[in-house]
């Protein structure tokens, strides 16, 4: 592996990137209104918020490109998604690969993992290929990896979280995105076998602020490397005010 160009995805060495692919994940029904829809929204959120990276699912990068290459903002692309409305245990189809995150202008490309799903080891298959051919140019690999599947009885459990931080170390990914389960003794455990692999943490529904806040103190006291949030910022009434305030906690 080549050495990894982190470049403006990390300040202080730390990190707070803007989530913005759950269009596919949740549909628009549940998470969009008449503003946030727009994904040029988002990406001015993105750049005004002060943000070291934003995620976007192939075809934003692809239909709106030249506007998000204008921004300065590092892309963060997914290469894999799916619906909600499929039952049964969960599988993330790829979508995209490395080559065109690259002709894209990506920074990084992202990848979810449903650890406990029947069919994790297909999406482990596909993960293999990607981190090979974004270590070559020295490209990070960030993975989703979210416990899903019939043993799985709560996934954000000490055990849940700290076996998602885990598999990311021991497959190769360079950060695991995982979910928070307010227990920050918990978090610190994750944090701990993730080893050198780094850990930021989802954000999540849309919560009070006041408690939004609180939980991001205690991440980045646990450890964690940064969040990466999308809902509580794009869906709150003063979007630049509460990044102003996330960027104070996570840099200092």
């Amino acid at each position: 592996m080549g050495k990894l160009k982190w470049g403006k995805l990390l300040k202080k060495g730390k990190a707070l990137y803007l989530a913005y692919d759950q269009g596919l994940e949740h549909g628009p029904e549940k998470d969009f209104n008449d503003k946030n829809a727009n994904p040029l929204h988002i990406l001015d959120i993105a750049k005004r918020g002060g943000y070291t990276g934003v995620v976007f699912q192939k075809g934003i990068v692809e239909k709106y490109n030249k506007e998000i290459r204008n921004s300065g903002v590092p892309l963060i692309m997914k290469l894999n998604g799916r619906t909600s409305l499929n039952g049964g245990d969960p599988i993330s189809a790829q979508i995209g690969d490395v080559n065109e995150a690259v002709k894209l202008g990506a920074s990084a490309v992202g990848y979810t993992i449903y650890i406990g799903s029947s069919h994790e080891s297909k999406m482990i298959e596909q993960f293999e290929k990607i981190e090979r051919e974004a270590h070559k140019i020295g490209m990070p690999v960030i993975t989703w990896i979210y416990p899903r599947g019939k043993k799985v009885k709560n996934d954000v459990s000490r055990e849940m979280i700290s076996y998602a931080a885990r598999t990311g170390l021991e497959i190769g990914s360079d950060m695991v995105k995982l979910k928070y389960g307010n227990k920050p003794s918990d978090l610190k455990w994750a944090v701990k076998v993730a080893g050198r692999t780094k850990i930021v943490v989802a954000g999540g529904a849309k919560a009070d602020e006041k408690a939004f806040l609180k939980q991001a103190r205690d991440i980045m006291k646990s450890g964690a490397t940064g969040l990466a949030v999308g809902r509580n910022v794009w869906q709150s009434k003063n979007p630049i005010e509460i990044s102003q305030k996330l960027r104070r906690i996570v840099f200092g």
